[in-house]
C-alpha cells in the first residue's frame, strides 16, 4: 500500500471542489482519528455504520430516523421547539401531599392518608397536566386542584375544585385568559381490578348491593378475592348453634336455645339487628377456603322409667373465629339423669331438686351468646321452667292456680338476609299434677309456650336454633318424649358491587 502525507489539500482554483475517492469508492478514516469541520457539512442523507438513516432530507422535509426506528433524547437531556400531542409524561411517584405541578408532566395523586392540593403551573397556551388517583380513595379524601393567582378554571376565576370521584383522572390544558384551564378529559372508570369480595358457598341471594350466603347446613364459604377497603373487605355474620332437646317427665324443663353471635351490620348496609350485635366489628377475610359448622339440635329427653333421660344439648355452629355454643339441656334428676346443663342458652330447671336452670354464654362471650334456664318449682304440681333464650331467661315454673310452666326466653330479631326473622328462643317448660298433662311448645322466635297439649314436647323450629318443648307426664308411664331442639344456621353478608 502507498501513503501520501501532506500538510493540505486544495482545489486547483479559489471556491474549486477537492473530490476524494471516485464513484464507488468507499473513504474511510482510520479509528480514533477525530474529524473536524470548520464549515458547512452538507449532506442529504446521514446514514449509520449499519446503513440505517439517521437524518434525510427532501426538499423542505427533514426526517429523523427511519421508518421502525425508535429516536430517543439522552438521559437529562430536552427539547424544545416539537410542540405537544395532547399527552404527558407520567410521573411516578406518588404524591402524598400537597405540590406543584409541572406543565407536559402527569401525577399520580394518593390521599390515603387524607386529602391535599395540586397547584397547577402559571398558565401558557398549550400547557398540560394531567392528575390521576392512585389508590381509589378520592371519594374519601378528595384532591383540591387550584389555579396560579387569579388565573381561571373553566372560566372561573381563583376557583379551586375537588376531585371526589373514586378512580377519577383528568387532563387539564391552558388555552387562553378567557377559559384558563380547560379540563378535555375526565375518566370515572376504575379498572383496578375488582375491589369488592368474590366468594361462594350455601344459598347465594342479594339485597341491593350486598350479598348473602346462608348456610343451613355444613359447607364451605370460599373466598376467591379478598376485596380492598375502598369496596369492601369484611363480612357481617350471624351464626346461631343448634338448641337443646326438651326434658321429659314430671315438671321437666324446655331446652335452651343455641348460642346467638352477630355483627353490627356497619360492613354490609344498615340491616336491622339485634343488640347483641352492637359495635361487634365485622369479619376480615381473605382469599381462601373458610369451614362452615352448622350445628345440629339436640335430642328430647326420653323414658319410660327406671331410664328417665335428660335432653341432649344442641351442637356448636362455627365460621372463621366465631363459634357459637349448642343450646343447654334440660334434664330431669330422677333415676340418675343429670340436672339442667349450661350452654350457649342455659336448659330448663326441672321439678326435682336441683330446680335451677342451666347457666347461659357459657362459655362466656362478649355480647353475651345466651341467657339462663328458668327455676321449676317442686311445691304442689311439678312445675318445670323453660329454657333460656337469646335476649332473656327462660320463664320460671308457677304454682298459681293450676300452675304453669316456665315460657322459653325469647329470641332475637335480625333482617340479614333482607327480611326480619326472630330465632334462638328456648323451649317451653311442663307441669304435672293428678289431673292433667301440659308439654311445652318448642322455641321458635319467641320462645316457647308451656300451656300446650298434648303430652309430647314441641320440636323447636329448625335452622332458628331453637330449644325443644318439655314434655309432661302423670302416671302410670311411660311419659312422652320431650321435643328436639332447631337445628342452627350461619349467615353471612357483604358488600359485593
Amino acid at each position: 500500500m502507498s501513503e501520501v502525507k501532506v500538510n493540505k489539500i486544495s482545489p486547483r482554483t479559489n471556491c474549486g471542489t477537492v473530490t476524494v475517492g471516485d464513484s464507488g469508492d468507499s473513504v474511510s478514516v482510520t479509528a480514533g482519528v477525530p474529524v473536524t469541520v470548520n464549515g458547512d457539512l452538507k449532506s442529504n442523507a446521514l446514514k449509520a455504520t449499519d446503513g440505517g438513516s439517521i437524518i434525510s432530507q427532501s426538499g423542505t422535509t427533514i426526517t429523523l430516523g427511519a421508518s421502525g426506528d425508535t429516536v430517543s433524547l439522552a438521559s437529562g437531556a430536552s427539547q424544545t421547539g416539537f410542540g405537544r400531542t395532547g399527552t404527558v409524561d407520567w410521573d411516578t411517584t406518588p404524591k402524598t401531599a400537597t405540590f406543584s405541578a409541572v406543565s407536559g408532566d402527569g401525577f399520580f395523586c394518593n390521599t390515603t392518608a387524607g386529602a391535599f392540593t395540586c397547584n397547577l403551573p402559571a398558565g401558557s397556551a398549550g400547557a398540560i397536566v394531567s392528575l390521576a388517583d392512585y389508590a381509589g380513595t378520592w371519594q374519601t379524601h378528595n384532591l383540591t386542584v387550584a389555579a396560579n393567582g387569579t388565573e381561571k378554571i373553566g372560566g372561573i376565576a381563583s376557583a379551586p375544585i375537588a376531585l371526589n370521584t373514586e378512580g377519577q383522572s383528568v387532563t387539564f390544558v391552558y388555552v387562553d385568559s378567557t377559559q384558563g384551564w380547560v379540563n378535555v378529559q375526565d375518566s370515572t372508570s376504575n379498572e383496578r381490578g375488582n375491589p369488592f369480595i368474590v366468594a361462594s358457598g350455601g344459598t347465594e341471594t342479594t339485597s341491593g348491593n350486598f350479598k348473602i350466603h346462608t348456610f343451613t347446613g355444613p359447607g364451605t364459604f370460599t373466598v376467591s378475592s379478598g376485596g380492598a377497603p375502598s369496596g369492601s373487605n369484611t363480612v357481617d355474620y350471624l351464626v346461631i348453634a343448634g338448641g337443646a332437646g326438651g326434658g321429659s317427665g314430671y315438671g321437666a324443663g324446655g331446652g335452651g336455645a343455641g348460642g346467638y353471635r352477630e355483627s353490627s351490620g356497619a360492613a354490609s348496609g344498615c340491616y336491622s339487628r339485634s343488640p347483641l350485635g352492637a359495635c361487634v366489628a365485622a369479619l376480615p377475610v381473605s382469599a381462601q377456603a373458610y369451614p362452615i359448622t352448622v350445628g345440629g339440635g339436640g335430642a328430647g329427653g326420653t323414658n319410660p322409667q327406671p331410664a328417665l333421660l335428660s335432653s341432649s344439648p344442641g351442637s356448636n355452629s362455627i365460621f372463621s373465629t366465631i363459634t357459637s355454643t349448642g343450646g343447654g339441656g334440660a334434664g330431669y334428676t330422677s333415676c340418675g339423669s343429670p340436672g339442667p346443663q349450661a350452654g350457649g342458652s342455659g336448659g330448663g330447671g326441672t321439678a326435682s331438686a336441683p330446680s335451677t336452670g342451666g347457666a347461659g354464654n357459657t362459655p362466656p362471650v362478649s355480647p353475651p351468646q345466651g341467657f339462663p334456664g328458668g327455676t321449676a318449682t317442686t311445691t304442689g304440681n311439678h312445675v318445670g321452667s323453660g329454657g333460656g333464650g337469646a335476649s332473656e331467661a327462660g320463664g320460671n315454673g308457677t304454682n298459681t292456680g293450676p300452675g304453669k310452666g316456665g315460657d322459653g326466653g325469647d329470641g332475637q330479631p335480625s333482617s340479614i338476609t333482607g327480611s326480619g326473622v326472630t330465632r334462638a328462643g328456648g323451649g317451653g317448660g311442663a307441669r304435672e299434677n293428678s289431673d292433667n298433662n301440659l308439654s311445652g311448645s318448642g322455641g321458635s322466635g319467641g320462645g316457647g309456650d308451656a300451656g300446650a297439649r298434648p303430652t309430647a314436647g314441641g320440636a323447636g323450629t329448625v335452622n332458628t336454633g331453637s330449644g325443644g318443648g318439655a314434655s309432661g307426664g302423670t302416671d302410670p308411664q311411660p311419659f312422652a318424649n320431650g321435643g328436639a331442639g332447631g337445628s342452627g344456621i350461619v349467615i353471612i353478608r357483604y358488600k359485593f358491587q
